[in-house]
C-alpha cells in the first residue's frame, strides 16, 4: 500500500480494503493533496486483483468538511474556464470510486458537507453513526451545487426532495437520511459495520460481485429489456460454476 499524509489505505482479510480520511485536525476536507492521495489510492485499490470490497471511513468527529474553498474560488477576476477547470479536478477526487467494478461503502460517522456528501454518494452503500449529517449546503453561500451533488441527490431522494433541499441548503440527519433511503443503516460504531458487511461481502465469487453490482447500475439507468439482456448472459456464466451443478444435483434429489 502507498504512502500517504492525509488517507491511509489498508488491506484486510478476505480481499476488503480500508480507506480512511486521515486528516481530522481540517475535518478531512479535500484539499489540494488529499484530492491527489484519493486518485492515486483508489488507482491502487482498482489496480489490486484481490481486492473484493472497498470501505470509505474516516477519523475525527468529521467525515468530511467538502472542498478546500479557498484554493478553488480564491481570488478575483477569474476567468469561468479556469474555475471550470479547477473544479473538474477536484470532483475527480470523488467521483473515481464510481469507476470502480467491486462493491463501495462509506462508513459515515459524522458531518459529510458539500464534497464529502458526493464522496459519501460516490460510494454504492452507506452506514451512518448517530452523529452523521449529510448537507447539501451550497445554495447558502450562493454556491450552485456541483460535483454531481444534483444527480446524486434527484437518484436517492426524488426530483422534489431533492430540489427542496438543494435549494434550502439543508441537510439530513442520520434519522432522516435512513428514512429516505439515503442510507442502508444506522450503527453506533459504521466503521465496524460497514466492515463486517464487506467482510459477508467478499465471501462471493468476485465475478459474481462485480455483476451483480453492474446489473443494478443498470437497472437504475436503464430499460428493463437491457438489464435481461445483461442478465441472462451473466446468469448463465455463473451457472457454469461447479457449485451451481452441486446444487441443482443436490436439490434434485429432494
Amino acid at each position: 500500500m502507498g504512502e500517504w499524509t492525509t488517507i491511509r489505505l489498508t488491506s484486510e482479510d478476505d480481499g476488503v480494503r480500508v480507506l480512511t480520511l486521515a486528516d481530522p485536525d481540517r475535518r478531512n476536507a479535500i484539499g489540494t493533496v488529499m484530492r491527489e492521495e484519493l486518485i492515486a489510492a483508489v488507482g491502487e485499490v482498482r489496480a489490486d486483483p484481490a481486492a473484493r470490497v472497498l470501505v470509505v471511513a474516516a477519523e475525527g468527529t468529521s467525515f468530511c468538511a467538502g472542498a478546500d474553498l479557498p484554493a478553488l474560488f480564491g481570488g478575483q477576476g477569474r476567468p469561468v474556464g479556469e474555475i471550470r477547470a479547477g473544479l473538474r479536478a477536484y470532483y475527480e477526487s470523488f467521483l473515481v470510486l464510481r469507476d470502480l467494478e467491486i462493491p463501495t461503502i462509506a462508513a459515515v460517522q459524522g458531518p459529510a458537507v458539500g464534497a464529502g456528501l458526493n464522496l459519501a454518494l460516490c460510494c454504492d452503500v452507506r452506514i451512518a453513526g448517530p452523529n452523521a449529517r449529510f448537507a447539501a449546503t451550497f445554495s447558502r453561500i450562493g454556491l450552485h451545487p456541483g460535483g454531481g451533488c444534483t444527480y446524486f441527490l434527484t437518484r436517492e431522494l426524488g426530483a422534489q426532495r431533492a430540489l427542496a433541499l438543494l435549494l434550502e441548503g439543508g441537510r439530513l440527519t442520520a434519522e432522516e437520511a435512513l428514512e429516505r433511503g439515503l442510507v442502508l443503516s444506522i450503527a453506533d460504531d459504521p466503521a465496524a459495520a460497514a466492515l463486517e458487511l464487506a467482510r459477508s461481502w467478499a465471501g462471493l465469487r468476485p465475478g459474481l460481485l462485480r455483476d451483480i453490482k453492474l446489473a443494478v447500475r443498470l437497472a437504475a439507468r436503464g430499460d428493463l429489456e437491457s438489464v435481461i439482456e445483461y442478465e441472462s448472459w451473466a446468469q448463465a456464466e455463473s451457472a457454469t460454476y461447479p457449485e451451481i451443478a452441486e446444487f441443482a444435483a443436490r436439490f434434485g434429489k429432494r
